[in-house]
C-alpha cells in the first residue's frame, strides 16, 4: 500500500521531494544526483518524485511553477526549497542541517 503524500511529508525524517516532468531535460539531470544522495544517505532520508503532469493537484497546492524543484519537508514544514538543478553538495549541505 502507497502511503499518502501528506503522511510521507509529516514524517521526522527529511523528505526531498522532486516534482518532476518526464519531458523534462533538466529533470532528467538531477535524477541520477537525487538517487545518489538517497543511496549515501539511506534511511535517514527520504526522496521521492512527483510528476506534475500526473499530479496537478499536488503540484499547484506547493505553487510548483517551473520543474525541477525540489522541496525538504521535516515534520511536515518546508525547511528548504529550490527550483532548477541542485548538486549533491548543495543538498548534502541542507541535509546535514536537517539531520
Amino acid at each position: 500500500m502507497k502511503a499518502t503524500f501528506e503522511s510521507i511529508i509529516n514524517d521526522t525524517k527529511p523528505v526531498i521531494v522532486d516534482f518532476h516532468a518526464l519531458w523534462c531535460g533538466p529533470c532528467k539531470a538531477q535524477s541520477p544526483i537525487l538517487k545518489e544522495v538517497a543511496a549515501e544517505y539511506g534511511e535517514r532520508v527520504r526522496v521521492i518524485k512527483i510528476d506534475v503532469d500526473q499530479n496537478p493537484v499536488v503540484a499547484g497546492q506547493y505553487r510548483i511553477q517551473s520543474v525541477p524543484t525540489l522541496i525538504v519537508f521535516k515534520s511536515g514544514q518546508i525547511v528548504w526549497r529550490q527550483s532548477g538543478v541542485v548538486s549533491k553538495s548543495q543538498l548534502a549541505g541542507i541535509l546535514k542541517q536537517q539531520l
